[in-house]
Formats: structure tokens, sequence, C-alpha cells
């Protein structure tokens, strides 16, 4: 009758931990945390024309937070109601600083914490932090304990990758588990592939199996295009859920499964760097933006021209000048 009970606890304290992941669907759709991308002018207009299920902020360091510096890093954590359920990332390897923003994470009214061990960054591995955590298993759990301590009740998961130089899904995903992460997304890449082969899903299948009975969902991430391979992947591999990237590119409908008109996509480019503008425009450089308008001004009769005069802009009204005068939209946006 006690070991009954103690399952039930356990059962129990495993599902409380994972927070709002409880209510998602299955399989679950997700944006991933992309620097310089999914800012929160990007994630607003995702909101309004085809949210996913969860939204990630963009990675900010975790000592940073705790620096003098740390109001210019908040405005990576500027979001919307729109954008609920939300997830902020941070990155850092001092358990101290991720305990401490964590915390801090919980007052900004965030949905859930998720901790970067898969940036191939070289600034970030220099630190120790990022992919660099893939080969210090013992510090990575440390990390995850201080994270949990910062974040009370509000979830903390992970985003990784299947190894370093190689594959070493099974020992890593379990090492992972025994600081059981309300989630860990598995990027199905090793550091030293990058992005340059397509994302093994068998790892992900294999993710999918150590953790099972664990309490922690596998969300599946890389070489995914639309929600109809979503669903082919997730059916294939087990995973809870799977995570987009740069099919997001100029593609504010993605999750909503549709394609927009020209007229449509070129409006919204423009509501776009409007938004970037009110939101971002005193803290970031509208040149940012340049690589949305190469993702938006693709496919059509024109796009090449619009494109090279959309890489010269330095504000929104020009960009609405150029479309208006090119393709004639309304100034309705």
């Amino acid at each position: 009758m006690y070991s009954v009970v103690n399952l039930y606890l356990l059962c129990y304290a495993l599902f409380m931990q994972r927070g709002f992941w409880n209510k998602l669907p299955r399989p679950f759709f997700c944006l991933a945390p992309m620097a310089n991308v999914t800012d929160a002018a990007f994630r607003r207009v995702i909101a309004k024309y085809g949210k996913p299920d969860v939204l990630w902020s963009e990675f900010v360091s975790a000592d940073g937070l705790q620096s003098a510096g740390r109001e210019k890093l908040l405005i990576d954590f500027l979001y919307d109601k729109s954008e609920r359920p939300i997830v902020a990332q941070i990155f850092g390897a001092r358990p101290e600083t991720i305990e401490q923003s964590s915390a801090l994470i919980v007052e900004l009214g965030f949905s859930g914490i998720d901790i970067n061990m898969g940036c191939p960054d070289r600034a970030v591995e220099r630190q120790g932090a990022g992919a660099a955590l893939i080969k210090n298993p013992a510090l990575a759990k440390e990390i995850i304990a201080a994270a949990k301590q910062g974040a009370g009740d509000v979830p903390v998961s992970v985003k990784t990758r299947t190894g370093y130089n190689t594959n070493i899904v099974e020992e890593w995903i379990d090492n992972l588990l025994e600081a059981r992460p309300a989630a860990i997304t598995l990027h199905a890449r090793t550091r030293k592939q990058m992005s340059k082969v397509p994302a093994d899903w068998d790892s992900v299948r294999r993710a999918v199996e150590i953790a099972r009975g664990s309490g922690t969902l596998i969300v599946g991430n890389g070489s995914v295009g639309s929600p109809k391979e979503a669903r082919v992947r997730a059916a294939e591999s087990g995973c809870d859920g799977v995570m987009f990237g740069s099919a997001i590119f100029g593609n504010p409908w993605l999750f909503a499964n549709r394609t927009p008109k020209l007229h449509e996509r070129l409006t919204v480019m423009v509501e776009h760097a409007r938004a970037f503008e009110e939101l971002l425009g005193e803290h970031k450089n509208f040149s940012i933006m340049r690589k949305h308008f190469g993702a938006y001004a693709r496919g059509f009769d024109g796009a090449a021209e619009l494109r090279e005069k959309l890489m010269r802009t330095e504000n929104a009204d020009e960009v609405e000048s150029i479309v208006l005068k090119d393709h004639k939209i309304s100034r309705s946006c």
C-alpha cells in the first residue's frame, strides 16, 4: 500500500511539474527560438495570422540578466498576452545565475522556462553554455536543478541536440532525464552537423523510448516544413510535439496551414515592419528586418527587383512606399 501511495504521489508530482504542457493537444506544434528572428514583432504577427500551440522567446544570457546591462536584454523578453503560452529561453553555465534568472522569468509572467543546451555559437560555447553542456553532463543536470529551484511551479524544459561530435542520444537523454525536466526538445542533429545534413528523426524515436514513463515530454525538431509533415514525423517517432524552425521565414500563416495571396503577403510584410518599428525601433537596428523581406518577397514575378529595393530601406514608411508603388497594396495595414 505504501508503494502504491508513493507511486501516485510521484505521478502527481510529475504531472504538476509540466504545468501548461499538460493542456496541449497531441501532437502539439511549437516555434523554435531564433536570435533576431522570433522577436516580439514577428511573434505578434504570427500570433495574429497563424499561432502555434507554444511560442518561444529569443534566447537570453542568464549571466547578462544578472548584470548591469539587464535592461537592454529584457527587450528580448517583451511579449503580448496573445502569444501565450510562451516560453522564455536562457543560456548559461553558472547554476547561480540560472536560478536567479529563472526567478526573474517567473516574475515576468512567462508560461515556462527553457534552457538552451544546443546552440553552436562559439561565443556561447566559450562560456561553457549551449552545446558545450553536452560535454559536461553533470553540470547540465545542476543547471536544470537550479532553474527548477528558481522557477517554483513554472515548468522547466531543455532544448538540445543528439550529441556534440557524435550521436550519443541514449546516454545524453538518459542523463537529462535524471533532472526531470518537463520537456526535452531534441534537435535531431549533432553540434558538428549544425544544419548541414537532414535531421535524424530515428534519434527522436529513440529519445521517446528512453523517456517513456519518465513524465518528461519529447519534442522533435529538424527538417520539418509543414504541419502535415510534422504529423507524420510525430506518428512515426511517437514524440509529443514538433518544433518548427526556418519554415516560418516569410510565412506567419504556417501554423494556419494556408497559402495567402501575394497581396496579403506583402500587406503583412508591411505590418511586420511597422510592428518592429513600434516595439523594437528604439532598441534594434531596422536592418534586422532584411532577412524577413528576403523571405516575404520570393516566388513571384518581380520578386528579385522588390527584394533589392527592400534591402535598402531604413524604416517602415520606406517599405510601405515601395510596396504601394510596385504592387498597389492599400494603406489599411
